[in-house]
């Protein structure tokens, strides 16, 4: 590989492991802000700063590199115990996690983050770390800075001072380190490791770089330096121990106490270990870490052992590769989403071929029946296992919303708290990518219409700060999302007024509360006095329904006076198959989603009962559920069809209401591969989308909500409301 491509492809490898060090900082940053600052916290969010700061300076990334600096020097204080993380700091510090993750972005993707807002978090993180004003201004603090990026020169190698027989408590230590991949991957740092083992003594270091393989062979995220190191402390062995505390485990460590210096023979020409902050750029041009170099008989034990480690560079570089790759890789999401459309063309190919099968008269019993079981089997686990592989927490989405939370609630005066939880909830990746901007309508929404301002909340009793919950779940097979506030609940009066003002409503219209409150999704609807740069223009909800829609999936409010509002969002945990019901109607064939269906049962004649002129419903267990003929709500069929000759579908909508869906007959369940219809041809109402079965033929796959929202809560404002917007 040429080196161009090389650097370009360590280059996108930074980037990558940029995003995941800021997803780390956010995280422990708003850890800290709910109360957890333990030390292992704040040293996270420290080496997540420490790490983009040490990847910048190598792609000579100035901006980023003196930004990061400031922030390192801060989340230092804190770590030293001179600076409380209090509210007020940890707010500086999430507004400057903004800014170093728009910096990184800008770095990568080009473009510009505005130098008034890089300098003002600048300033407050100095005032904060206590830096002088040259340093905050970004100048570097001496010569050598301006030409490493501010990385400062440390000298590691320290000369032993003579024995003189007054220090009878100092104990000598050979210390053997060769830190594998997984350390770096950690975002820890050898050379931090021994910038703080220099601190209990005086040591000197010899680096090994035997296994250091070619340069066109070099893999950037190997590990191939070890140390042997000298140390003389009046600390103990389990003190020197404590060093190696946060790397345990993702090292070789030997650490032995000898009477007699192991490594005091390596020659003075041998020069000493230079350290740069953040890279691992410690040398020794000379063969004092090779064994048989003349030390004595235990340091050469020693010194032996870390080349031991390392007898031929490249195959434990390759060991230790092999190692790594066991716990992650990285693949290119096409190939992925490749293999997921080869998946789904494998389950129709295996409907198709046990339709032959039965069509050829073959018995269940026989051979090939009881294969073609095994085959529907493996190929229902090989779609499951490879689902998973593009299955997704929600962590990195609810991160990107604390940071919509914190610039609406600086643009609005309010103080604002988002709590989240269900983070590890996993689902699609393309549902996760789809579902980013509705969300985000949904949060600027609660931040800015439902929570009131700091001076209405303490005048209804209630604390200043309001809180906004986000929440993920898995709930029968599907995933549920909610966003909440503890505001002052939605104004029905007022919802409907602007209504009826608008021409949305009849000003007569019977309307429930839950109808009233679905008003909000309608297009144009919008209960801000004054248009802003948030909100106003009667643009957000009508928008965030079309989107949940046109996953697949289900929106519901529920809201109570004086105490919030929660958005509950029902959503497929994938966009490629799903498991459904077959069944037949005025001769076409439909597929509904087996997650909505509750029971199917035959209507019987005493159970039906007519409700006006067009619906009519059916009791079950002592309750009066709407029966909904679909062939005539999708437009098969002008007349009614026989209610005691076809088969009622019990289904439940998200909001928990009941219906009973009317088709003529049942013909299969099985699982099917999702095909877009809006994508291939437009948009029909009551069809979410299509699919191909196992005789070839295309069958649609029912809307169950938008079915029955027609014959239920929606009746009274549907049609005027498209009127409206015509």
């Amino acid at each position: 590989m040429p080196a161009v491509d090389t650097m370009a492809a360590i280059r996108e490898t930074f980037f990558q492991e940029c995003e995941e060090q800021l997803g780390e900082l956010e995280s422990g940053l708003l850890a800290m802000e709910g109360g957890r600052a333990d030390a292992e916290t704040v040293n996270a969010v420290f080496r997540a700063v420490h790490s983009i700061k040490g990847g910048a300076g190598a792609f000579k990334l100035d901006e980023l590199v003196r930004f990061a600096h400031i922030f390192e020097t801060a989340l230092d204080q804190v770590r030293a115990d001179r600076l409380k993380p209090s509210s007020e700091v940890l707010k500086v510090m999430l507004r400057a996690s903004d800014v170093l993750a728009d910096l990184v972005r800008s770095s990568r993707d080009g473009g510009t983050v505005d130098p008034g807002r890089v300098a003002l978090l600048n300033d407050e993180l100095a005032a904060l770390a206590d830096l002088p004003t040259a340093v905050a201004q970004g100048a570097p603090e001496s010569a050598t800075d301006a030409d490493d990026s501010d990385f400062k020169p440390i000298t590691l190698c320290i000369p032993p001072e003579p024995d003189t027989g007054d220090a009878p408590t100092e104990n000598t230590f050979a210390i053997a380190f060769s830190p594998r991949r997984e350390l770096y991957a950690k975002a820890n740092d050898a050379v931090l490791v021994l910038r703080e083992l220099n601190s209990l003594g005086t040591m000197q270091v010899a680096c090994d770089m035997a296994g250091l393989p070619p340069f066109g062979e070099l893999d950037p995220e190997g590990a191939y330096l070890s140390w042997t190191i000298e140390l003389k402390t009046t600390r103990d062995e389990s003190g020197v121990r404590d060093v190696f505390e946060f790397v345990d485990g993702d090292c070789d460590l030997d650490i032995r106490q000898v009477g007699r210096p192991p490594i005091s023979d390596i020659p003075e020409s041998a020069g000493a270990a230079s350290v740069f902050e953040g890279e691992a750029n410690l040398y020794r041009h000379d063969d004092a870490a090779k064994p048989g170099n003349g030390a004595e008989e235990d340091g050469n034990q020693h010194t032996a052992a870390g080349s031991e480690r390392r007898p031929a560079g490249k195959a434990e570089a390759a060991a230790t590769s092999n190692s790594a790759s066991q716990a992650t890789i990285r693949v290119d999401l096409e190939r992925v989403d490749r293999l997921i459309n080869l998946v789904g063309e494998l389950v129709i190919n295996q409907a198709m071929l046990s339709q032959r099968v039965i069509e050829a008269g073959a018995a269940r019993a026989s051979s090939v029946a009881t294969g073609l079981d095994e085959l529907e089997h493996l190929t229902r686990e090989i779609q499951e296992s490879v689902m998973a592989i593009r299955a997704q927490p929600v962590k990195a989405l609810f991160q990107r919303m604390s940071r919509i939370v914190r610039e609406v609630a600086d643009t609005t005066g309010k103080s604002v708290r988002l709590k989240t939880e269900g983070e590890g909830t996993e689902v699609d990746r393309t549902v996760i990518e789809r579902l980013a901007d509705p969300l985000t309508h949904m949060i600027r929404n609660a931040v800015d219409h439902g929570l009131e301002k700091p001076e209405a909340r303490a005048a209804a009793g209630k604390p200043a700060e309001g809180v906004v919950h986000l929440s993920a779940a898995h709930r029968s097979g599907r995933i549920l999302i909610e966003v909440s506030d503890d505001g002052a609940g939605i104004d029905r009066a007022r919802v409907r007024s602007i209504a009826v003002d608008r021409g949305l409503i009849a000003a007569d219209a019977p309307l429930s509360n839950g109808e009233i409150d679905n008003l909000l999704f309608l297009p144009g609807f919008s209960t801000a006095k004054v248009v802003s740069n948030i909100s106003g223009r009667g643009v957000g909800m009508d928008v965030v329904k079309r989107s949940i829609s046109a996953l697949g999936g289900r929106i519901s409010i529920s809201s109570r006076p004086g105490q919030g509002t929660t958005f509950s969002m029902s959503l497929p945990l994938t966009l490629a198959v799903l498991d459904g019901m077959v069944v037949k109607v005025a001769d076409e064939t439909l597929v509904v989603p087996l997650t909505a269906v509750v029971e199917t049962l035959k209507p019987k004649a005493e159970d039906v009962h007519q409700l006006g002129a067009s619906c009519s419903v059916v009791s079950i267990r002592t309750s009066f559920i709407p029966l909904i003929d679909v062939g005539r709500k999708l437009g098969y069929r002008s007349e009614p069809a026989d209610a005691l000759a076809g088969v009622a579908l019990l289904v439940e909508t998200e909001s928990g209401a009941r219906s009973a869906l009317l088709v003529d007959s049942i013909q299969d369940q099985r699982q099917v591969v999702i095909k877009s219809l809006e994508a291939n041809y437009g948009h029909v109402p009551g069809i979410a989308a299509a699919t191909i079965l196992g005789d070839g033929r295309i069958a649609l796959i029912a809307d169950v909500d938008s079915i029955v929202s027609g014959c239920g809560q929606e009746s009274n404002y549907h049609e005027p409301a498209l009127a409206a917007v015509g």
